[in-house]
């Protein structure tokens, strides 16, 4: 967190941050209202993975989406296997921006075979206004080597559900440093996406993201 609020200073630029919040208490809801007033903070991230899943069925987490819909703050989230809870908090927070993290994929579902199944749950959310999708961290999930083919429909499928302007582009690199440089995480949108249009890349990568954070 230091690091990424360090870049946020020195090059206001070119970084933000989506800071982290402890969902199990309650009175952080305090911190909210003057949540973006910190430097460089442009909204929230959120994690529910494995045990921290057990955030969306207890109501620990309950109270964090009215407050984050009235303070303004869009909010990232990871839930892998947990999509379709999601639903029911957008159709009561229509205000807040929720913005689904790396296709709601991660290693195992890839180990599994079950990439189309959790995009499936994905794409059931895209009727919701207030919704949308980080198409990221594709090579971390691809069994294939640069330009990971076997990613291509499932990125398509969810870029054609909630189109240009609710779909970003993002790296994950630090998370498969192995399997691809910078640049091929680049290219790979703005060269071996044939479906993508000029104008779609534009805000895919990055029109659309700073749009939906209100990052100017």
């Amino acid at each position: 967190n230091d690091y990424g609020l360090e870049a946020a200073r020195r090059y206001p630029n070119r970084f933000a941050v989506m800071g982290r919040i402890a969902l199990t208490k309650p009175e952080s809801a305090a911190l909210l209202p003057k949540w973006k007033e910190q430097p460089g903070m442009v909204g929230v991230r959120l994690t529910f993975m494995r045990e921290q899943s057990a955030l969306l069925t207890s109501g620990a987490a309950d109270w964090f989406w009215p407050a984050a819909e009235k303070a303004g703050l869009p909010v990232m989230f990871l839930a892998p296997d947990n999509i379709p809870k999601f639903a029911p908090i957008a159709e009561r927070h229509p205000g807040l921006p929720l913005i689904i993290d790396h296709m709601s994929l991660m290693q195992e579902t890839a180990a599994e075979r079950r990439i189309a199944r959790a995009i499936d749950d994905v794409v059931a959310l895209a009727k919701y206004p207030n919704v949308s999708v980080k198409l990221s961290s594709a090579p971390t999930y691809s069994l294939d080597s640069y330009p990971w083919p076997d990613m291509t429909a499932h990125i398509k499928r969810c870029f054609d559900a909630y189109g240009p302007k609710r779909c970003y582009w993002g790296t994950d690199l630090t998370n498969a440093f192995a399997k691809s440089t910078y640049r091929q995480r680049v290219t790979h949108f703005t060269e071996e996406l044939p479906f993508l249009s000029e104008d779609d890349k534009d805000w895919v990568m990055g029109k659309a993201i700073m749009a939906r954070l209100g990052w100017a």
